[in-house]
């Protein structure tokens, strides 16, 4: 039967008590009259003790010492939910004076080693040791009593209070019983002139950038921590400048001594920044080297799991139509999100979309369906130009979108199956138009039918479904719309065996019926399975276009690796 229809990141300091009855007073700059590097300074100060660690043993030439105890050493770490085992006997080493990038794809256990290592989760086996002694922190404040600070994506401070505010809340400076504004504005000044920055520690936060806001976040976790920082994604809001400015504090922490951690999609900043890189794949650490040592077509296979040497050059047996295209985008783009694109799509065509998590490919699918409104560029479709301002304009014009987040941009939990399926529709058609209970029964049993989505009770609320139902019933939310244009974020994610089977069959079944599709995944394989045509991205910006002979696996992930030469 037809699916569907065809329709014509300060220097760091020493520790002493509570975080509470520390003095917010910065301790003064090293003189710039010495002579050795900043670097060795630094590791001197460290086997002293001078920032708070323990003495480090040193031995080797001059110019070329070596601490015999990593700064931060994890060992066999394990952590499991709900009985399914996210890390598996991690190591990682962090050593004083570098910056280390933590790499990995989606649910490769990023997120979850540096929750252990900062206090935020209690770890299931393993060991972690910090200058050589064995800590447990069972809390982010312990972590940091410790020397272990954090700055996440989303900057933890608060836009209402003013930038010393920020800097010192909960250990504000106190004279005779209250908080000592004027001291505190002069502390913060002193603190922030070491970053470079020369803003007015009075002003609101909301006042300043988001570049200015990082370098403050990280200012702050230094000045409580001041040995180890992590940080997440800084550089993703940020245009080139300020990523620049933020690497420039960055370098300096380090060369004072700070083990620095950052976790980044953007390969080409891990080249500019890092001195080491770690990389997790589905929970286990498969790699850790020197950043000099790892040409860029290695790292990418380490984040894949496979060897550009040994993966088949398979061809895609697809050959794209000849019909005119039906969809075009013309330079369509949106500052700060993805550069301007141009991309035309053939009826019965597939069009796989590559590239490393980070690299743009969520935010194409979102700005293709209207979700995000382009700032350039036009829609033309059938060759007659259109605009597209929301995704009720995008499902009007027969564009449908299932999303990467199934469970919390896909399904409403709460609802029936049927009402799900019937749910693109019925937005279609007007909210004031509902759809009769005998009509959406109907065509909800034809795509439950036709998707062999189990069990088959179109009154079964969808939240007891398994995750491979849930795509179906979610595929089939818009194939009731009878769509001329349909774009998979992720489409086997998260489902089983038998379920990932079906959508790509299901996938080809819809091309072969002469439905446009555009396909995101992370599964090379896949995406050679099925697409005609396969574009890769790279830093939000479209990079390659492979066709014909060029869409392989070898080919594809070669792409990726040199697309740091080619952005």
């Amino acid at each position: 039967m037809m699916l569907w229809r065809p329709i014509s990141r300060t220097e760091p300091n020493r520790r002493s008590g509570s975080r509470r009855n520390r003095s917010c007073s910065p301790k003064p700059m090293t003189p710039r009259r010495f002579t050795r590097p900043r670097r060795v300074w630094a590791i001197e100060r460290l086997r002293r003790g001078a920032f708070g660690s323990r003495p480090l043993s040193l031995s080797g030439e001059a110019g070329q010492m070596v601490a015999t105890e990593a700064l931060l050493a994890a060992r066999g770490i394990d952590k499991s939910f709900f009985g399914v085992k996210v890390l598996d006997g991690v190591d990682f080493t962090l050593e004083a004076g570098e910056i280390h990038a933590l790499l990995g794809e989606n649910g490769a256990g990023k997120s979850t080693l540096v929750k252990i290592l900062t206090g935020a989760y209690r770890r299931d086996g393993g060991e972690i040791r910090l200058g050589g002694e064995v800590v447990a922190p069972r809390s982010v404040a312990e972590a940091q009593d410790l020397g272990i600070g954090t700055v996440y994506q989303e900057v933890n401070l608060l836009d209402n209070l003013s930038v010393a505010e920020n800097l010192y809340l909960g250990r504000q400076p106190k004279r005779f019983g209250l908080v000592d504004q004027r001291r505190m504005r002069a502390d913060a000044a002193a603190l922030l002139a070491r970053y470079g920055l020369t803003v007015d520690p009075g002003e609101t936060l909301a006042r300043y950038s988001v570049a200015v806001r990082q370098i403050i976040a990280i200012a702050r976790a230094v000045d409580l921590s001041g040995k180890v920082l992590f940080l997440d994604e800084p550089t993703a809001s940020l245009d080139a400048r300020e990523v620049e400015a933020i690497f420039a504090v960055l370098r300096r922490l380090r060369d004072q001594g700070l083990g620095i951690v950052i976790i980044t999609h953007f390969l080409d900043q891990v080249y500019a920044l890092a001195d080491r890189v770690t990389v997790l794949r589905n929970g286990r650490m498969v790699g850790s080297r020197a950043i000099a040592d790892l040409p860029r077509r290695d790292l990418v296979s380490l984040m894949l799991g496979h060897d550009l040497a040994e993966v088949e050059s398979h061809r895609s047996d697809r050959v794209a139509p000849e019909s005119a295209a039906a969809f075009v985008y013309r330079d369509f783009g949106k500052r700060g999100v993805i550069a301007p694109f141009t991309l035309a799509i053939r009826p019965g065509e597939v069009v796989g979309i590559a590239g490393l998590l980070g690299s743009g490919r969520t935010e194409t699918a979102r700005l293709m369906f209207g979700i995000d409104r382009a700032d350039s560029g036009e829609l033309s479709i059938d060759g007659a130009t259109v605009e597209l301002r929301s995704p009720e304009e995008a499902i009007a014009r027969r564009i449908g979108l299932c999303p990467e987040e199934r469970k919390t941009d896909g399904i409403i939990a709460d609802l029936s199956v049927r009402e799900n399926i019937v749910l693109a529709l019925q937005a279609r058609r007007g909210w004031g138009r509902p759809i009769p209970r005998a009509e959406s029964e109907a065509i909800a049993l034809r795509y439950i039918k036709a998707l062999d989505i189990r069990p088959p009770d179109p009154n079964r609320p969808i939240k007891f479904l398994s995750g491979g139902n849930q795509q179906k019933a979610v595929l089939a939310r818009w194939l009731a719309t009878e769509p001329r244009l349909l774009i998979l974020d992720e489409p086997t994610r998260g489902i089983d065996i038998g379920a990932h089977a079906e959508i790509i069959a299901l996938i080809q079944r819809l091309c072969a019926e002469g439905m446009a599709l555009v396909v995101i995944s992370s599964e090379v394989e896949e995406l050679v399975a099925y697409s005609t045509r396969v574009v890769v991205l790279s830093d939000r910006h479209h990079i390659r276009e492979l066709t014909g002979a060029e869409v392989n696996a070898a080919s594809i992930m070669n792409a990726m690796a040199l697309s740091g030469d080619a952005a």
